[in-house]
């Protein structure tokens, strides 16, 4: 499971722009992967050193750049210094624990989110920060690992009559951005998979193990929330048009991911109130079958309570007690003995108590 806070100790004291990964190392190295078109042209390549993306910064076409893995802190220096990037936005991309948010330097536009999978082995949600970059002509893309994710934009890149080789590149960014919160309504569905199976768990029979699954369902709806709330705000920005880098036409695309940020950020919200109303109903169920247990015993204790009485009385070591040299003194002691257990069950079953 993924932590709420990662730790940055490897940061303190150093100044701002101080390029430190921070977050797990999810590659072996640095792969760059290149994409350049326009309508009529197209062409991908894998790029060995980083001084071949120099030749595309000013190219006419639009060119994606896709950085998988950003653990090796000099290729993203490198790659920093080609397209003249912030020395803070460097910074926040080696940094995998950011919030969703976007920040306009003017000739570009920063974005970071996080794309979440499932992990069918684990049973639980899987994080990784992607941080975009939107100039007039080309988008960079820094991935924590290599995945298919994007792999239907590839392909839809290197159909000709694909509308993404008709725009630019805020409409590869947004093609982009779209996919990643459209892979949140997968995680959405298999959530609301679990958090049914456990409402039937709680009703019929629920256990230690039950509240450790309820416990962790909760911790996965705080991170959700905490991916996915601020990213309502970046894609409002995005569509409000602040920003010349960002067309007319593809704002109203943005406007349809933006709508599709506020159902998951809905169904997050239901979720979490149906997971706090479960551990009332866990809480009251433990009470519950806590208070049958203790009805049995105190059935049990009221109806021993005479008959120890009366063993007690017959129990005390005087000699002279008339009934004890009766013949039938035992079996008719018995006889009332069963005759108040008797009397007091059938009292107990009229009153409902049983």
């Amino acid at each position: 499971m993924a932590k709420l806070i990662k730790k940055r100790s490897k940061k303190t004291g150093l100044p701002p722009g101080t390029l430190v990964h921070i977050g797990e190392k999810k590659g072996e190295k640095t792969e760059i992967a290149l994409i350049e078109y326009d309508e009529r042209s197209f062409k991908e390549e894998k790029i060995h050193t980083v001084g071949e993306c120099f030749q595309f910064k000013k190219a006419p076409t639009v060119t994606w750049i896709n950085v998988a893995g950003v653990h090796q802190v000099e290729v993203l220096e490198k790659i920093g210094q080609c397209f003249a990037l912030h020395p803070l936005v460097m910074e926040d991309i080696l940094n995998t624990d950011q919030r969703p948010k976007k920040e306009d330097y003017g000739e570009a536009i920063y974005i970071v989110l996080k794309i979440l999978s499932y992990d069918e082995q684990a049973e639980e949600i899987a994080a990784e920060q992607i941080s975009l970059i939107l100039g007039a002509n080309f988008l960079l893309s820094f991935q924590e690992k290599e995945g298919e994710i994007f792999s239907p934009i590839r392909e839809g890149i290197r159909n000709e009559k694909s509308r993404v080789r008709k725009m630019g590149a805020d409409y590869l960014a947004y093609t982009l951005l779209d996919i990643i919160v459209d892979h949140y309504f997968n995680i959405l569905e298999k959530l609301g998979e679990k958090v049914e199976v456990l409402e039937e768990k709680l009703v019929t029979h629920a256990t230690a193990q039950t509240l450790r699954e309820l416990q962790q369902l909760k911790k996965e709806m705080i991170l959700l929330r905490k991916w996915v709330w601020p990213l309502r705000e970046v894609i409002s920005s995005l569509e409000r048009g602040e920003s010349s880098l960002i067309q007319e036409n593809t704002r109203i695309y943005l406007r349809d991911v933006y709508d599709h940020t506020i159902q998951v950020m809905d169904t997050i919200e239901i979720f979490r109130e149906m997971l706090s109303g479960m551990l009332d109903i866990y809480l009251s169920s433990v009470s519950n079958r806590l208070n049958a247990v203790m009805k049995v015993l105190t059935i049990i204790a009221t109806i021993f309570m005479p008959l120890t009485f009366i063993a007690g009385v017959y129990g005390m070591n005087f000699k002279y007690i008339p009934e004890l040299e009766w013949r039938w003194g035992y079996p008719l002691v018995l006889l009332v003995m069963a005759s108040i257990g008797i009397f007091m069950l059938v009292s107990f079953y009229r009153k409902k108590w049983l």
